[in-house]
């Protein structure tokens, strides 16, 4: 476990440690765990420009002016969007595209709790903002990244550690039942990024576990399941739930620290005594993906089921299926 006072600590050297003007985007930026992120990324680093991305306007101005008087030498670009929508994300990065030539952290925290929904472009929408709309704000983004001198980073706050089987007859995960579904868009998400840092070796990506946050997502619930979840939070979340506040300064740990380098290396910040580099989900120590558990330690237990899937070629199915998926609703694999 990285304990919260050398989190805490290694977040007091951002703004010494990495160059001023760091770009960063956030995804699902305007509740819970991106938000609290969002605001301590805004406190501890020197003149940032950060998009962020989220669907009500009016948490985004609220948000814009927490920012702001957090740290007046920022630029806080709220975009409007329904990010369900993969023509939508398109829109997004275009714009992100237009007004910048790098970008150096990516972090993405889009979600939802119902289940039965699904999206106009014939996705399951709990399906697409946990995985189709990341990989797809990733692989437009790629350029921007690759051109970013310092900090290259991705960030997708999901479920790393509950890595599981895929069914490849099945990849919306409409019929799977919800465990299952959980190790299976995780497993997914985490092979994808491993397809996509063979592209970019000079980024860093990592799907990370918050552990228990109490946020707004449950309200979207629409099914037993996530009701109960619901009520167990809202009853018991002083006793088993991370703090917000706890949750932004990890998550911000992630984006920032030297113990989670690209394969080709980055420039974090220096890690704390005792603090080591991270095991990729390879096995390898900084080799540039990681699956990362609640307490910011690598999810070594995921390294054999990793490797079942890749020795049975699933690695490449999921990703030539999400390149069709891509094509089919936007005509184009990436913009």
């Amino acid at each position: 476990m990285v304990v919260l006072a050398k989190v805490q600590s290694s977040n007091t050297q951002i703004a010494t440690s990495l160059p001023e003007g760091i770009v960063a985007l956030f995804v699902g930026a305007t509740n819970g765990i991106g938000e609290a992120t969002l605001k301590q990324f805004a406190k501890h680093t020197k003149r940032p420009r950060v998009y962020f991305v989220g669907r009500s306007q009016d948490a985004g101005q609220r948000i814009a002016a927490e920012c702001r008087a957090l740290n007046p030498d920022g630029e806080y670009i709220f975009i409007a969007a329904d990010i369900s929508l993969l023509n939508r994300v398109d829109d997004v990065c275009h714009e992100i595209k237009s007004k910048e030539s790098s970008v150096n952290l990516l972090f993405l925290s889009p979600g939802i709790s119902a289940i039965h929904q699904e999206t106009s472009e014939g996705l399951r929408k709990i399906t697409s903002l946990l995985y189709y709309s990341r990989i797809r704000f990733i692989l437009n983004l790629l350029p921007l990244l690759q051109h970013a001198t310092g900090l290259r980073r991705v960030i997708s706050v999901g479920a790393g550690g509950s890595e599981g089987p895929i069914d490849t007859a099945d990849f919306e995960g409409r019929m799977a039942p919800a465990a299952f579904f959980r190790g299976h868009i995780t497993s997914m998400t985490t092979l994808t990024l491993e397809t996509l840092a063979k592209q970019v070796p000079a980024v860093s990506f990592i799907n990370g576990h918050p552990g228990p946050v109490k946020t707004g997502l449950m309200r979207e619930a629409d099914n037993i399941r996530m009701w109960i979840v619901w009520l167990v939070l809202l009853l018991f979340h002083r006793w088993v739930c991370v703090p917000l506040t706890e949750s932004g300064d990890r998550h911000l740990f992630l984006t920032t620290s030297a113990k989670y380098p690209a394969r080709q290396g980055d420039d974090g910040v220096p890690m704390p005594e005792g603090v080591s580099v991270a095991r990729g989900v390879d096995g390898k120590a900084g080799s540039g993906v990681y699956s990362v558990k609640w307490d910011g330690e690598s999810a070594d237990n995921v390294i054999e089921i990793l490797d079942l899937l890749r020795e049975k070629g699933v690695r490449e199915i999921v990703w030539r299926y999400t390149e069709s998926q891509f094509k089919r609703i936007t005509g184009v694999v990436s913009q």
